[in-house]
């Protein structure tokens, strides 16, 4: 009984032990590190969530910076306390990821926002810019960039995201095919290592941790500040909306439009698989060029395609943007009873998601699970895609919107870390899904789940050549598999700028280098 007792005892010791050694207590010297800001210890339960709700880790701390010192100061901290320390540190902007990526089990959460003390300063004259902290929102930035009657090129279709957030990703929108990402549109940026170093890069100053973090899933630096490259900025947009049953024809207009200039400024497109009522839904904010037809038109039970465009103009010229819409409308070949046109401010285009987000949050409706896929497809796989997915793996489209649009790959420049398809031109479809809860049926999580799944088992075994955005995976060997020939520039550029893997652990690419791992 004696031996019995002991051998528990020195079990429960060891169990102890190990316990300690693996899951990090909080570390006295972070209460003391000198910093302007101050970190949270107590209410960090915020930090553990994000807008796909399907993750949950809880971080020992959350940084509220002052300034870019304050971060260089902690992630510095972090790594002279090596391989010893199981501590990682994530970067949270809006809190608008959709796998936990700005998560850190028991690391540090950096709230970004706490950054946006300092003012916004715009550049104008022959080369505007906008210089704005990496915890700045874009609608912010939107605001203050329209005082000087200039804005940026490049948007997301959401803009209450932060400049990090977005730059570490790409940020896409129907811009795209003209200007490029968001991460095409970037003159400089200040940029916090792994090793705690602060430094300012650019094309032409260490050029390449620029690109690194540019699409770099937050792997190689925390975006401290960016410069926006602006243009001037419009005051009115023509918004349309045209429909097609063919996607083939759907397809061949839109391609069309992105290749050539001074069409529209703006180019997405959304399938709609029985949506019963939608165009009854879309009369209170588009008018149809002719009413009795459109209302005549039934989209019951029918997967249609829709094409929507946005044409920038100023009062003083809307005889002439009208007259090039009108050219330009007239080469497509939609259904011709379903053209919806609207005039709106060029602000309320750009913000026109947020007023979704107001409906949905009255009804308790938009912090709901969110299991996003988004993938970038070549064009020459497209209709194959569609083929397979609308209307067989995908049978309604009640769940959430699915946009569908191309763009042009050579507004995307090669050097950042971002991964695309190999062809000149591939699509963005976005599968934007929303889960009941408590729903066992089509509308809940397993379910949308699995469809996720059949849909990227179908792009595999077709041999698509399919990459994700925004993407998401378990082991590394699906992320060597993603990256492809990239992947050992990507991990060359990981061991030189965050050698520890201290940063972004969320991501689930690399793991925190420690004592035992070493």
């Amino acid at each position: 009984m004696h031996f019995l007792r002991s051998s528990i005892i020195l079990f429960l010791i060891y169990i102890a032990l190990k316990v300690n050694l693996c899951v990090p207590s909080i570390p006295s010297s972070l209460k003391t590190l000198p910093i302007a800001g101050h970190f949270d210890f107590q209410h960090v339960h915020h930090a553990a969530r994000d807008f796909g709700n399907r993750y949950s880790f809880l971080p020992l701390a959350v940084l509220h910076p002052k300034s870019a010192s304050d971060i260089a100061t902690t992630v510095k901290h972090i790594w002279h306390m090596g391989p010893g320390s199981r501590l990682t540190v994530a970067a949270r902007g809006h809190g608008h990821s959709l796998q936990g990526q700005a998560q850190a089990h028991r690391g540090v959460v950096i709230n970004m926002e706490s950054l946006r003390v300092s003012k916004m300063q715009v550049h104008t004259g022959n080369f505007p810019y906008v210089d704005v902290s990496g915890g700045e929102l874009w609608i912010n930035i939107l605001h203050e960039s329209l005082k000087y009657g200039l804005a940026p090129k490049s948007w997301t279709d959401y803009l209450h995201l932060t400049v990090g957030g977005t730059l570490s990703n790409a940020g896409i929108s129907g811009q795209a095919f003209r200007h490029g990402p968001q991460i095409s549109n970037v003159h400089q940026l200040e940029v916090v290592t792994g090793k705690g170093e602060v430094v300012s890069c650019s094309e032409k100053q260490n050029s390449d941790l620029f690109y690194s973090v540019l699409g770099g899933l937050g792997q190689f630096g925390i975006i401290t500040r960016a410069q926006i490259l602006l243009e001037p900025a419009p005051k009115m947009v023509k918004w349309i909306r045209v429909l097609y049953t063919d996607f083939a024809t759907f397809a061949r207009d839109q391609e069309r439009l992105i290749s050539v200039k001074n069409t529209f400024d703006y180019i997405e497109g959304f399938v709609m698989i029985n949506r019963t009522g939608l165009l009854n839904n879309w009369r209170s904010s588009f008018n149809p060029k002719d009413p009795v037809q459109a209302s005549q038109f039934k989209s019951d039970g029918r997967t249609l395609f829709c094409l929507e465009l946005a044409k920038y103009f100023n009062p003083e010229e809307m005889a002439v943007a009208n007259e090039e819409v009108t050219s330009s409308i007239s080469e497509l070949n939609h259904i011709p009873s379903t053209l919806f046109q609207s005039e709106v401010a060029y602000i309320e285009f750009l913000d026109r998601v947020h007023v979704s987000e107001i409906k949905l949050r009255s009804k308790g409706l938009w912090e709901v699970p969110h299991p996003w896929l988004n993938l970038l497809i070549p064009r020459s796989k497209i209709h194959s895609f569609a083929e397979q997915v609308f209307g067989n793996i995908l049978t309604n489209t009640s769940n959430g919107p699915v946009l569908i649009y191309p763009v042009n790959k050579s507004k995307w420049d090669n050097r950042t870390s971002v991964v695309l398809p190999e062809e000149d031109v591939f699509y963005l479809v976005a599968f934007l899904t929303s889960a009941v809860p408590s729903s066992r049926g089509s509308d809940g999580m397993d379910h949308i789940l699995s469809q996720n799944r059949r849909i990227l088992e179908s792009c595999e075994r077709s041999g698509f050549g399919v990459k994700q955005y925004l993407p998401h995976y378990s082991t590394q060997g699906e992320w060597r598999s993603h990256f492809g020939l990239q992947w050992e520039a990507f991990v060359q550029r990981k061991s030189t700028y965050d050698p520890l893997r201290i940063l972004a652990p969320g991501q689930r690419i690399f793991q925190k280098a420690t004592a035992f791992s070493l």
